[in-house]
Order: C-alpha cells, then structure tokens, then sequence
C-alpha cells in the first residue's frame, strides 16, 4: 500500500517549498473552499494568513474560534466547500457549536484545521486535540509532513462531503512551521448548491436533535470501514520484529528515525481507529509499543480491544516523543542498555537565561511599570503580549488561566476576598482583541453584579502576541482594508460602566497613568482605564528620536532599569553604604541608541536626568524588536 505521502494531486504542477501551514493553505485553496475564518493563534495563525494572498476565495479574522466555525458553518449550509483553523484551546472555545454541527451535518465540504502545541511553546497548556474526534463523533486526520497536510486536507474536503460530516485535521507545532516540499496542483471550482430549508435538520431544537442522534451514531459506524479501508493509514514493514510500533503524526516519523528496522503502522486517517487492522499487524510482531503525543487514546482503545500494547508505561505524557526519548524507553522494555553510540549526546553547555520580555517601547511598559509600583493590589491577567508583565522587573500579574478569564477572575476575587483583604485592590489587565474575543461578557458580569474592579484595557490595535494581525480595534480587515473601527470608550460604556469612570490614556505619560490608576482603584464600583497607544511592530507607530544616557550623571539609582525596556543595559553594579548605614544596590546603564524608538518612558522616572536625546546622526537606523 502506498504511504501516505505519495497521495499527491495529478497532474502536478509544481514543487514549492512549504511549512505544513502553507501546504495546508495552499489546499483549501486547491479544493475550491469558498470561505475560510479563523481567529489568530499560534501555531496555526499562518493558515489564514496565507490564504488571504490567494483569490477566489473570502477570508476573515473572525473574532473568536467559535465565531470563525460558526461562519464556515454557514457558508458549508449554503453548499460552499468551508474552512477554519485555530490552536488547540481555540477548539474549546469552538465546542459549543462543534458539539451540535456534528449532529446536523453539513452540506459543503467543512475542515476544521487545529493546531496542537505539543511542548508547549506559545501556551498555557497542552491538550491533545484527538480528543475531539471520540466526543464529537467526527474523523480525525494526522498528517506527519507538509505534503501529507496537504494531501490529507484535498482527502479531508472529499471524505466531509461523502459522510456530510466535518473533518478535523490535527496538526502540531512540528507539522505547521516545518518546512518541505509539496507537489501542488491548480484549484478546482466546486458548484454551489444554495441553502435547503429543512428545520428538522439545521433547527437543533431537543426534538429535531433526538432524531439525529441515531444518525450520527449510522454515520461513525460507517466512518470506522472507511478508515479500515483508507490508504492513508499504512503498514511499514521492518526486518526487526521484536518491537512493532503504532503511531501517527510527527511521532510515526520519530519512531521511523529511531528504529529504521522495526515495523510500524502509520496512521494518517486516525479516528475512527482501525481497530482489526492494527490487531493483524500486532500479531506479526512480538511487542506493539502505542507512541502518541500526548494522551494514550489509542492505547486505551487497543487495550479495551484486547490487543497486547506497551504505551505511556515507558514513554512520557508530555511533549514530542523525539529520537531521544524513545530509544531509552524501549531499550529498557527489551532489557537492553543503549550502546555509546545510541546515548544522548552530552548536555548542551550552559546558556545566559534569555527570559521572555517586552519590545523596545512596548506601550505595556508603562502600565506594569505604574502597577509594580501600587501596593496591596492583586492583579488578575490575561493572554496575551502583557502577560509578559509577571515576569521581571516588574512581577505585576497574578493570575493567568484563558482568554478573557481576567474579568471573571477579578470579580471572583473581589467577591471571595477574606475580611483581612478588605481594602486590598483588585485590577483586572486585558489587551483589546483579548477583550473582543471573550472579555466583554466578563466587563458586563462585572457591571452587572456590581464588582469592585479596575479594568485596564489595553489598547494596542493589533493581535500582538501572534503577530500583529488586524482586527476590529484598528478598523482593518486581513487585507488591510478599512472598515469599522471599534470605539472603546462606547463600547464600556455600553456595557453599563459609567461614563465618569471610563478614561483614555496615553501609556507613555506614567504620571498621568498613576493618577488615574490610583484614584479609579479607591472608587468601589467598575472602572475602566483605557490606554491608547499601538503596538511599536506595527504601521501605527511612529518612532521619535532616540535617546542615550549620559554617563557622567548617571547616578546608577536604577529606576529606568525597573521600566523593563530590553534597549537599557546594565554596563556596572556598585553596592555603597549610606550615612544611614543601609546598603544600597546601584546599577549603571546605558541605551542601545540603535534599538531605541524615543518613546520617553525611561526619561521621567530618571532621578538625574541623565538620559537625554541621542544626535539624529546616531539613530539612524532602528532595530525592529521581536
């Protein structure tokens, strides 16, 4: 049977160089998908980014996952071929609609591309998005490389349209931002059938869902031969039958780097599992070892199906399951020690922690630099670039749990405060496509229900963190077209904060930012402080003259040190004693002139006004920080 990734469209046209993301793309393209959605995250953000560049097809940043699949919902009821993408935790936000589109079905092709942070590299957990396949009843693809993602989206679009079932396609980190070469094709239009009326079907009333509960319980059944049958699932034969492997995803292609000999099945087409399959393949081999990344679902249902495996008893629950985790693993179930050269290669020397922090100018510095310095306050955060603000100099964020949890949180700590706790303010931190997404409910709970919170609102115009993406707050569209813009300071206000407690800073202008910050946190009703400033990445800001430290007054007191501008360094510490006897800690600085954009947050809380303007001619060029 031919592996997977030989599935390539015929005739091909070209060979492009491509991440899984591209390949992805560059199919829905090629399928003749006529709407695409999705809301920014990483590492899925490059799927609709790319297919924004591509005609004949709209693309939207929709303002959260759930509304992105909602909108390829509706264009796959009015028999347009539909696609969304979204990151791991965007699905939980999707389930809603998920969990009752998988009962009404859907007319034109519909996949729903989800990408796994497995290792966690840009997230606040690791979830194992296969999940979703069992409890939605729906197929799960598993492409391993970028001509797979490619090849199993094309088959995706087919396989939803013969069930009338959306398809998920899981990807993970690896898959989307790896690059190879595809073998691409030409798009194909698809007609348009136009939107039946059929209540029974698409009115999820309790009566109508009840009647088609049995039809998609018909629909797995007959998804389970499918899978049997499908040629993305293959068997890799191997010399070595000690040990047979079961596996997909970027995890088959450690297995096959790890143990070139052994036998393996590669699943591509992974749920429905095909259970008789895998149990014929397990009888040619002594030991089936299940690596899966993360949660041992196939190995449950192998177990339960009385098929012998081996899985997470010997190989981690978290992270890739790379070359180096499975060779001592299965040495150890074999009995055997790794010869010297199979070890891991000696640790790495030793590295100069490079913790995550703000850009140069970053409108956020201000704000934690102002909160770091309000005592008795608890600080409830949120996703996005100014969750950074936990870190140092500033330690000003306490909590962080999903998107727009800061209002909900920030009301229940207000709420289940101790009597002790009584005066201690409670300030909520959420940035304005975070607010869009999820946090306006949580503002108007905390109206509603008359909390004492301080929201400061954040307001950056771009989706910072995954790339400085438009959205409704700057009044662009992906294309970069304008539309309309939101008007915060309307919005709140709607929302039910009062007008006398809703303001407008610049964040740059930290006494101004104090004052309003100290005196709206006295107030025990809802306010709402805005900041007004864009993100220093995008075409919004405008850099001003630089500025440099003039090293004969430089006292070394540290304070612009504690704003956390990445363009400070600390050139020589000193420890003095004062007449007082206290020991005081002094650090010297200077400014990378070059990396400098003069927004002049280190200028006001320099006690010797020793930083001052740089000459033009030696802020000539400007680093773009990332």
């Amino acid at each position: 049977m031919a592996p997977a990734s030989s599935l390539i469209p015929a005739p091909a046209q070209s060979r492009l160089f491509m991440s899984g993301n591209d390949a992805v793309s560059r199919a829905v393209w090629e399928a003749g998908v006529r709407v695409a959605a999705a809301y920014p995250g990483t590492p899925s953000t490059e799927m609709l980014e790319v297919l924004s560049t591509y005609p004949d097809i709209y693309t939207e940043w929709s303002i959260n996952e759930k509304v992105s699949l909602e909108v390829a919902l509706g264009a796959s009821m009015a028999g347009s071929r539909a696609f969304c993408a979204m990151k791991h935790v965007g699905l939980n936000v999707a389930a809603d609609a998920l969990m009752t589109l998988t009962l009404t079905g859907i007319n034109g092709g519909l996949v729903i591309a989800v990408a796994d942070d497995v290792g966690l590299s840009s997230s606040q957990n690791e979830q194992d998005s296969r999940n979703w396949g069992r409890f939605a009843h729906i197929p799960v693809f598993e492409p391993a490389d970028s001509q797979e993602a490619y090849a199993m989206t094309l088959a995706a679009f087919e396989l939803s349209e013969r069930f009338q079932a959306p398809v998920l396609l899981r990807l993970t980190t690896r898959i989307c931002h790896v690059k190879g070469l595809v073998v691409v094709g030409e798009r194909q239009e698809r007609p348009v059938s136009g939107f039946t009326k059929d209540a029974a079907r698409w009115v999820m009333v309790p009566g109508n869902a009840g009647k088609r509960l049995p039809l998609m319980f018909e629909r797995e059944k007959a998804m389970a031969q499918a899978a049997a049958e499908s040629p993305l699932n293959v068997v890799e034969d191997g010399s070595d039958r000690r040990v047979g492997f079961v596996a997909s995803g970027p995890a088959a292609l450690h297995v096959r780097e790890a143990f070139p000999d052994a036998p393996l099945f590669k699943l591509g087409f992974s749920y429905p599992v095909p259970i008789e399959r895998i149990r014929e393949f397990a009888a040619g081999v002594e030991r089936v070892v299940v690596a899966e990344e993360v949660d041992p679902l196939l190995e449950l249902e192998l177990k339960a199906a009385g098929i012998a495996v081996v899985g997470k008893e010997i190989l981690p629950r978290i992270g890739e399951l790379a070359p180096h985790v499975l060779r001592p693993a299965v040495a150890g179930l074999l009995g055997e020690t790794l010869p010297a050269s199979a070890a891991p290669l000696a640790a790495p020397l030793p590295v100069f922690p490079r913790p995550p922090t703000m850009c140069v100018a970053c409108p956020h510095l201000g704000v934690y630099y102002t909160l770091s310095q309000v005592k008795n306050i608890t600080i409830s955060g949120d996703i996005g670039c100014y969750t950074l603000g936990a870190g140092q100099p500033w330690n000003a964020l306490d909590t962080c749990i999903s998107m727009g949890a800061s209002m909900g949180m920030a009301l229940g700590l207000d709420k289940g405060r101790s009597p002790a706790e009584k005066d201690r303010k409670i300030v909520a931190v959420i940035g304005d496509s975070t607010f869009m997404h999820m946090g306006m409910q949580g503002l108007l709970d905390i109206v509603y229900n008359k909390g004492n919170v301080t929201v400061l609102l954040l307001d950056n115009r771009a989706v910072g963190m995954t790339g400085g993406q438009d959205n409704p707050g700057n009044g662009r569209d992906i294309h970069g077209e304008e539309t309309v813009r939101v008007d915060f300071p309307a919005l709140v206000k709607a929302l039910g904060v009062r007008e006398e407690r809703v303001h407008v800073v610049n964040p740059y202008e930290l006494p101004t930012l104090f004052k309003r910050l100290r005196e709206e946190t006295k107030i025990p009703e809802p306010s709402v402080i805005i900041t007004n400033q864009p993100c220093v990445l995008v075409k919004d800001y405008h850099k001003q003259q630089p500025f440099m430290v003039e090293e004969d007054k430089c006292t070394g007191c540290g304070n612009c040190v504690e704003v956390g501008c990445p363009a400070i360094h600390v050139t020589r510490r000193a420890k003095v004693v004062k007449p007082n006897g206290r020991e005081v800690d002094l650090s010297f600085v200077r400014i990378e002139t070059a990396a400098c954009t003069g927004c002049g947050l280190c200028v006001q809380p320099c006690a010797p006004t020793a930083i001052v303007p740089a000459p033009k001619a030696a802020s000539v060029h400007v680093l773009k920080q990332h």
